[in-house]
């Protein structure tokens, strides 16, 4: 793989969620999908064998490492490295081989993988908004001076995301003829709070990725972050609702 920074914000992404990571590979690529361990958010993330340089993958494989371990590990990563990964036959140790003048190779230990399967969510959204990842970011850091949680809304004509904590708010509407709107559908109102605490880490991690987020959701249900990745590529986050009497 060309470019081993975004394999390493692509593992930074994923580790806002997890600590432990189950990777499946096989010959179309790497999945995995996880919830995080109190349950209340999921990340899907899908890199296919298209985006490699080189992929091999003779049977379906899987692959648990300690994604914080990883990370630590890829921050050495310099702006012009190569990175190859490898799971070795006889110790069954990750290789990970970073090359750009010269050549470094560094070696992890793989945990035992958890034969439990996280299903996709099967939900229906009523709201779809396309927006930058700049814009969202903006956003969230705005809700976060102000309060741990925010408010999505989605009318015929504008989205609109609202944070009031004890001793201020902020409203950020943005309008569906936006330029920082990609995409606009809303087939019913919705509106639906999110704790700020996981939608800042997701938000962060995957602005370093993507420039594209399409937010899907409906009125007290779970919300889809859907980040845009090159070729078919997925990274996907759900977080469920924080549910209150009144808004």
């Amino acid at each position: 793989m060309a470019d081993a920074r975004l394999w390493k914000n692509l593992v930074g992404a994923i580790s806002t969620l997890v600590d432990e990571a189950s990777f499946d590979a096989d010959a179309e690529g790497i999945k995995l999908r996880a919830m995080d361990p109190s349950h209340v958010a999921m990340v899907d993330f899908e890199w296919p064998k298209t985006i490699f340089d080189e992929y091999i993958c003779d049977e379906p494989t899987k692959l648990c490492v300690n994604i914080s371990e990883m990370l630590k590990l890829l921050r050495r990563v310099g702006g012009d490295e190569s990175i190859q990964l490898e799971l070795e036959e006889k110790t069954g140790w990750l290789k990970m081989t970073l090359k750009s003048k010269y050549t470094r190779v560094f070696r992890m230990a793989t945990l035992e993988a958890s034969m439990e399967e996280v299903p996709t969510p099967k939900i229906s959204f009523n709201s779809m908004v396309k927006i930058t990842t700049t814009c969202m970011r903006n956003a969230v850091d705005d809700a976060s001076t102000v309060s741990d949680h925010i408010q999505f809304e989605a009318s015929d004509d504008k989205f609109t995301m609202h944070a009031t904590g004890d001793l201020g708010s902020v409203t950020i509407d943005v309008d569906k003829e936006s330029e920082e709107i990609l995409g606009f559908e809303v087939k019913e109102a919705s509106k639906a709070m999110f704790g700020l605490n996981y939608l800042s880490e997701m938000v962060k991690a995957a602005s370093n990725v993507s420039d594209i987020v399409a937010l899907e959701f409906s009125t007290d249900m779970p919300v889809r972050l859907n980040f845009e990745l090159p070729q078919s590529g997925r990274l996907q986050y759900y977080l469920a609702p924080r549910i209150e009497s009144s808004y």
